[in-house]
């Protein structure tokens, strides 16, 4: 549950009143219209409109919690929608990203924090979560989670949507695969990275932590069933990245994955060259999709 002084803070927020003017203002009847488009049945009746707010945040507060560390599903729905980006538009005295700092600072007291999601939206979610997934389809608050990795340190590193991160064995014979893949990302203004790319810290596996981390797309080779690749899999699909298989050979691919569709190729010029055009595909349909977000 929320504690007084953060509802009491929200419920200027709502309003729009000092000291969260950067939020829209809203008057009786945008009050009234806000919970209403919230399915929620309360009209204002002509009091003092954060002191009504507050009133209805108490309420809510008092139904039942969506788990231990948050509140009910109805004040979750509530702080969401008015961090909504369409509540924002063509108002040139409101600041969303102003209103999402003070969100989370009322929200810390409590343990709370909001995720940033990839299609512009924000989630209710414990202090110590994010949200880093590639895709992001609607579901319930008590569906996101948060993890704390022993083997791996948690990147500061921002999500960047443009990155591209690759994991294939370390050989020069897949020097030609890097190659046909970094292609494609320059013709399309991405980047592309490999954890020989790169030296960011003591251990190689926390760079390549970090690569998957951060990136939205990850493309795996499973040429070989190489442990390392199948490993770095792993944890893509763990963190929810968009993961793309590619594969000189369908058989080298474990049969946990065989359901996944991957893009094969041959080691060779033209089986190169299709490799691009075939990637340009996939990457073209997800990133319009990512950056649209």
């Amino acid at each position: 549950m929320i504690g007084v002084g953060g509802l009491t803070k929200i419920a200027e927020m709502i309003c729009g009143d000092q000291p969260f003017n950067f939020f829209p203002y809203r008057s009786s009847s945008t009050l009234t219209r806000f919970f209403v488009g919230l399915d929620m049945d309360y009209v204002h009746d002509g009091s003092t409109r954060r002191h009504w707010v507050n009133d209805v945040l108490k309420e809510l507060n008092e139904k039942q919690a969506v788990s231990p560390g948050l509140p009910s599903k109805e004040l979750i729905k509530v702080i969401e929608n008015l961090l909504h980006p369409d509540g924002f538009l063509f108002n040139e005295t409101v600041d969303r990203e102003k209103a999402k700092e003070a969100m989370k600072a009322c929200l810390k007291s409590y343990e709370l924090t909001i995720a940033e999601l990839p299609n512009g939206l924000v989630k209710v979610c414990p202090l110590h979560g994010e949200f880093v997934s590639t895709d992001y389809q609607e579901m319930p608050a008590e569906k996101l989670i948060t993890f704390k990795p022993s083997i791996f340190q948690v990147s500061n590193k921002p999500q960047n949507s443009r990155l591209v991160s690759v994991m294939m064995p370390f050989n020069v014979s897949f020097n030609g695969t890097y190659g046909a893949i970094k292609n494609v990302t320059d013709y399309m203004g991405l980047e592309c990275l490999r954890a020989d790319d790169i030296w960011g810290n003591s251990t190689f596996i926390q760079d390549i932590f970090d690569l998957i981390f951060c990136a939205k797309v990850v493309v795996v080779d499973f040429t070989g069933r190489n442990p390392n690749v199948m490993y770095e899999t792993g944890i893509a699909h763990t963190l929810g990245k968009m993961v793309i298989p590619i594969t000189q050979s369908i058989e080298d691919i474990p049969s946990d994955l065989g359901h996944h569709r991957a893009l094969k190729y041959l080691p060779n010029e033209q089986g190169y060259r299709d490799l691009s055009n075939d990637l340009h595909k996939r990457l073209k349909t997800i990133v319009c999709k990512i950056l649209q977000n």
